[in-house]
């Protein structure tokens, strides 16, 4: 790894410090990077780091938009699920929002992530228990979690969110939480109303998974509806003209080529994973 890749890395950690309340705070939130790893690199002390350690950080600190050779575009789903992120970082609301897969959700949370301060993103599993969602939010809101029980990092997670200006969590494949992670849910909201917004993202399964918990009334699911608000917000689908934006944003020029990206988003219900494909696919052709 050469040396402006090293300084690229250290400018990405510094904004990524800069949306904590402190350095320390932020390098407990990293996985296998210490206070000290951190301090070291953000003074230029690059030769005393190896570069499997820059290569994990780099991993978790880069945005989106720091990958070269993809320009992202403001779609329309982009456009709707980013109001919706600020709209419950600003009024410290719950959002579920609903999107199509490939509708640019995860793009869109990480993007805006990476430009605000105290906003969490947390991709979610369906091997998550309860004990690894708490950790995993601790770690994220910058808080050591060795020695700590699930009691006491509930409590050190509330004390934290409740001493910011505006906290956000967010959910990606939110719909992959087990029943008992739910109910943590609930427990954390009762805890945060008013202090904390969240937002859950994923696709409409989640809709009919929580009409079947109301219709077979399900502990917990008829609180669950009701802190969501009782509905889901949906953005608008990409259209033709946001796969034609990307186009122009991404080098594609050429109506026949234009023609075939459209071919291939139509066939796949505008899923921008295959439009994206569909560019690659092209460039490789002309190289």
């Amino acid at each position: 790894m050469n040396t402006e890749h090293k300084q690229l890395i250290a400018r990405q950690l510094q904004t990524y410090v800069s949306r904590y309340p402190s350095q320390n705070k932020a390098a407990q939130s990293l996985k296998g990077v210490s206070a000290a790893t951190v301090s070291t690199i953000l003074a230029g002390n690059f030769q005393l780091i190896s570069d499997d350690m820059f290569r994990r950080i780099e991993a978790q600190v880069s945005s989106p938009t720091d990958n070269q050779g993809w320009q992202i575009v403001p779609t329309t789903p982009f456009q709707e699920i980013t109001f919706a992120l600020d709209d419950a970082q600003q009024f410290r609301s719950v959002t579920w929002v609903v999107a199509q897969a490939g509708a640019g959700k995860t793009t869109t949370a990480r993007l805006y992530a990476s430009e605000h301060r105290e906003v969490f993103y947390i991709l979610c599993s369906e091997d998550m228990h309860r004990a690894e969602f708490i950790r995993e939010i601790a770690r994220l809101v910058g808080l050591r979690t060795d020695g700590l029980t699930l009691h006491e990092l509930w409590k050190a997670i509330l004390h934290s969110l409740v001493q910011m200006k505006a906290p956000l969590i967010i959910f990606d494949e939110a719909d992959k939480l087990t029943e008992g992670v739910f109910h943590y849910f609930i427990s954390l909201y009762n805890k945060v109303e008013d202090h904390c917004g969240i937002v859950f993202l994923s696709t409409d399964y989640i809709i009919h998974r929580i009409n079947r918990g109301l219709r077979c009334k399900k502990p917990g699911y008829q609180e669950f509806y009701s802190r969501i608000g009782r509905k889901y917000f949906q953005p608008e689908e990409t259209s033709p003209a946001d796969v034609l934006a990307i186009c122009s944003a991404n080098g594609i020029s050429l109506s026949a080529d234009i023609d075939q990206v459209m071919r291939d988003a139509e066939a796949s219900d505008f899923d921008l994973r295959r439009v994206r494909k569909a560019i690659h696919r092209i460039h490789r052709t002309r190289t």
